[in-house]
């Protein structure tokens, strides 16, 4: 059995619960039943329709390799569900330079509305932060539905994502013509080839992390609510010498009587090459009786952008924050990605939790390699200098978050002028990092 799924519960916080008449429970996900009700709860957590039989059938098969916690309130009329809930997992998170280091994925953090402000999910975050490290993982990492729970407990958004609009009827490409063809194919022969895609550009731009199990399947309508498949189209892209190289999967709808005014939705777009860019976004722009092509989750800076004639017909309907990160050990993260400059920088690096609390220096190599080490005593001379907290470290972290804009903020005090400027000499991602799912 995987370790993180036998490691035992939090004894803190199970104290924590007991106290409150509450019990911390790490449930069984090979028993049907007792997983059955934490996924109807978890359902309910977040307002969502109870699942279908067959849909939980499938979150059951897809969703048992995950370290699944609950609070159980005993004295409850349904005492067999949970009043609030928890799931993480392993994952691999891409970060600068072309790698990736293990981080502890947390997700489906609810609270039922009968059991709010009994501190159960200050309990629930704390256990997983102290799990975490006991596995010995540097990062963890969420998505989240409210930006203002997280904060509190060293997480800070490092990752932001971008819903497109493009007005296909303002819009005409003014790209490069793509050298490979486009190819319907059923949503389990996308599936089937795009694995072999991903795992060529997964370590191509820091944010993302291993799509796998009920994350991948979850993509192509094959996984949770069965209805979706049945809206689904998808298509891939072949190079010029028949290699597949992205792939595309999109559905329609039809917001008014004109039915040549639907909306494409573009549900997920990867691509390994530019080419493949180029010709997928073309042939998504192009398709008749479409008047808007609604593209969610994107990056910020999009390529097509610049790729049609009109600026202007592509919009961002709206930017915000995608990934949160938390920074559990300084060295570990530090060391695991990589850097644009050398440098030397001392942190000094607050953590009400305890977790990455301490001075350190960070020494970067010409080769962009990062050895961390405790610092006691003054800042080497020449190296620059600064005090943060955990959350403006775990911002700064892959590389997308500028340390001189959280420094005019008042987030980050340099201790020693043009500090800011160094960290983002040397921290900065070439490419804005993306992560392409929720989770």
């Amino acid at each position: 059995m995987t370790e993180y799924l036998s490691l035992p519960i939090d004894d803190e916080s199970a104290e924590r619960m007991r106290a409150g008449g509450l019990r911390l429970h790490l449930v069984d996900t090979s028993d049907g039943a007792a997983f059955g009700h934490w996924l109807e709860a978890d359902s309910r957590g977040f307002h969502q329709p109870r699942p279908s039989a067959e849909s939980l059938a499938a979150q059951i098969r897809g969703l048992a390799d995950r370290r699944t916690t609950g609070v159980y309130d005993d004295s409850a009329a349904d005492s067999a569900s949970p009043v609030a809930t928890v799931s993480s997992w392993l994952a691999r998170l891409t970060v600068p330079g072309g790698t990736d280091t293990s981080a502890w994925a947390i997700s489906a953090v609810t609270v039922a509305s009968t059991h709010r402000r009994r501190g159960i999910a200050s309990a629930m975050l704390t256990a997983e932060l102290r799990t975490a490290r006991r596995l010995g993982v540097a990062v963890a990492i969420l998505t989240v539905s409210e930006a203002t729970i997280y904060g509190r407990f060293g997480f800070a958004p490092s990752v932001f994502a971008a819903d497109w609009k493009i007005n296909t009827r303002k819009a005409k490409w003014a790209g490069p013509a793509a050298s490979g063809r486009i190819h319907m194919v059923p949503l389990e022969r996308a599936r089937e080839d795009g694995q072999a895609i991903m795992e060529r550009i997964r370590l191509n731009g820091p944010g993302e992390i291993d799509l796998r199990g009920h994350l991948w399947d979850r993509l192509f309508g094959l996984a949770g609510d069965p209805d979706r498949k049945k809206l689904l189209r998808a298509v891939r892209y072949d190079d010029a010498d028949g290699v597949p190289q992205g792939f595309a999967i999109y559905s329609f709808t039809q917001p008014n009587p004109d039915f040549s005014a639907q909306t494409l939705n573009v549900e997920y777009l990867a691509t390994a090459t530019d080419d493949a860019y180029v010709g997928l976004w073309h042939y998504l722009l192009e398709i008749d009786l479409v008047s808007t092509v609604a593209a969610p989750l994107r990056r910020v800076d999009e390529p097509m952008v610049w790729q049609l004639t009109d600026f202007r017909s592509a919009k961002k309907d709206d930017e915000q924050d995608h990934l949160w990160t938390r920074i559990l050990d300084v060295k570990g993260a530090l060391e695991a990605r990589r850097y644009r400059a050398p440098c030397r920088i001392a942190l000094e690096v607050s953590d009400p939790l305890g977790f990455a609390h301490g001075r350190f220096l960070l020494d970067v190599a010409a080769d962009g390699t990062g050895v961390v080490s405790p610092l006691d005593g003054e800042a080497p001379d020449g190296a620059a200098a600064v005090a943060l907290g955990v959350a403006e470290l775990g911002a700064l972290y892959l590389g997308g978050v500028s340390a001189a804009v959280l420094e005019r903020a008042g987030r980050i005090t340099e201790l020693r002028p043009g500090s800011a400027d160094a960290i983002d000499a040397a921290f900065r991602s070439a490419v804005a990092p993306w992560l392409s799912i929720w989770f």
